[in-house]
């Protein structure tokens, strides 16, 4: 099992930049495909950007070009360009299992990710 905590949430104006980073504790020797989601008030929940063990990465549309993705031994999202409709609960997932789907791209469906973080929030004011 891995342990999972976010940080780096906070409030900024439009057009304002944030890293969020998930640091892992536990059984972390292992490969995990990691994400990025976010959850706003009365929304699912958004797969925002994933990364396999290789590094390989995926982009929800919306922020495509604005977010980054990346991971030492902490995953981070580097979030720039921010706009209001991205203030979020953003949350940091796990899973040993990297699940590709459609075929070739990774998963950012919630439910093919098994450990979570507590969340950290991010609010962008125009």
């Amino acid at each position: 099992q891995v342990q999972l905590v976010e940080s780096g949430g906070s409030s900024v104006q439009a057009g304002g930049s944030l890293r969020l980073s998930c640091a892992a504790s536990g059984d972390t020797n292992r490969r995990y495909c990691m994400a990025w989601f976010r959850q706003a008030p009365g929304k699912e929940r958004e797969g925002v950007a994933v990364i396999d063990s290789d590094g390989r990465t995926r982009y929800a549309d919306s922020v495509k070009g604005r977010f980054t993705i990346s991971k030492d031994n902490t995953l981070y999202l580097q979030m720039n360009s921010l706009k209001p409709e991205d203030t979020a609960m953003y949350y940091c997932a796990a899973n040993l299992i990297c699940i590709y789907s459609p075929p070739g791209l990774l998963s950012r469906r919630a439910d093919h990710y098994v450990y979570w973080g507590q969340g950290t929030q991010v609010t962008v004011s125009s």
